[in-house]
């Protein structure tokens, strides 16, 4: 039988799928369901920067509404009392008694840096790894390139000072020298990275003159960016890396394993196809590995990547000269 053990963030995961942070994953009930149909580990529904920081200031608040001496108030007192992180941190220690999956939990992070003390807390709880989601929105004209990118080395450097445990991080390919920046980030000490975020994207409702969401779910055919930059920062990064955004068969899966990828998160296809479209992703894997001759995941990891490629400009080619370069 084919080993789908491997190794992520220096967690041992039974196989390479991981669900991702969705709704799916925001209870106990939830991430239960994820392990029984076969996911190696789950990343828990994010918590927001937002939600943190405005219950930390609603506790504020109220503390200087009854006349207490914030001053000679301990900071911890009031985190302790956050709703919010109470809850998400009983969602992180009930997840590990109800599975013997990794948990990882998920910060989506903006620019302030008061929150990094509550990772402490995350990590307290039981978590075996905490992702932090980043985008900073290029269409911010107030912040140069810079500034943006000097951020999450920054949060980086405050989250590694509080917690112990492996840190992965989500980024988006908004970036005006990707490739180098991925490297970068890659010697930051962080565990892993993964590749890439999605994020909200709108549309108008043009009766209503309304703007509306747009493309909640991905699609197949959202495969090919992180597939070509899986396959070429494989071998160029000192962390792991994980694929995201695409996967929604085992024939993606194999793919993204081919290209470099130490493990894959997995979102959309659960909700459209449902938690045991895992199992038919493994099946296939199973398959296909079978008929190649392959035991482990590392006999056939990276065998596609720009690195062992035989055709390494193949992955940079921006153009459809190949394909159109005759038409007239």
């Amino acid at each position: 039988m084919a080993d789908f053990t491997t190794e992520y963030l220096g967690l041992k995961l039974k196989n390479p799928i991981i669900a991702g942070s969705s709704g799916l994953s925001a209870s106990v009930k939830g991430v239960k369901e994820l392990a029984e149909n076969g996911a190696g580990a789950v990343v828990l529904k994010s918590i927001f920067e937002e939600e943190i920081m405005f219950e930390y200031d609603d506790i504020l608040n109220q503390a200087d509404k009854k006349g207490v001496n914030l001053e000679q108030f301990d900071y911890y007192d009031y985190q302790l009392k956050s709703d919010k992180i109470k809850k998400y941190t009983n969602l992180i220690a009930e997840s590990k008694k109800s599975t013997s999956i990794p948990v990882i939990a998920s910060i989506n992070c903006v620019y302030s840096h008061e929150w990094v003390s509550f990772a402490r807390q995350l990590e307290e709880a039981g978590a075996d790894a905490l992702e932090l989601n980043m985008f900073f929105l290029p269409s911010e004209f107030d912040r140069t390139t810079e500034e943006k990118e000097k951020a999450y080395f920054q949060i980086i450097e405050k989250v590694q000072k509080e917690i112990g445990i492996p840190i992965a991080l989500k980024i988006s390919y908004y970036f005006s020298n990707l490739g180098p920046m991925i490297q970068k980030l890659s010697n930051t000490g962080v565990a892993g990275l993964v590749l890439f975020n999605r994020f909200y994207s709108p549309d108008f409702d043009i009766d209503k003159l309304e703007v509306v969401s747009s493309n909640v779910f991905s699609n197949p055919a959202d495969l090919a960016i992180s597939l070509r930059w899986i396959a070429i920062m494989a071998e160029r990064v000192n962390c792991d890396l994980a694929a995201s955004t695409g996967v929604h068969d085992g024939a993606a899966l194999i793919k993204q394993i081919l290209a470099g990828a130490d493990a894959v998160q997995v979102v959309s296809a659960l909700y459209q196809q449902g938690k045991g479209s895992i199992f038919t992703m493994l099946k296939t894997l199973e398959q296909w590995m079978e008929q190649k001759g392959y035991e482990s995941l590392s006999d056939f990891r990276g065998k596609m990547s720009q690195a062992k490629s035989s055709d390494p400009a193949g992955y940079e080619r921006v153009q459809f000269m190949r394909y159109f370069g005759g038409a007239t």
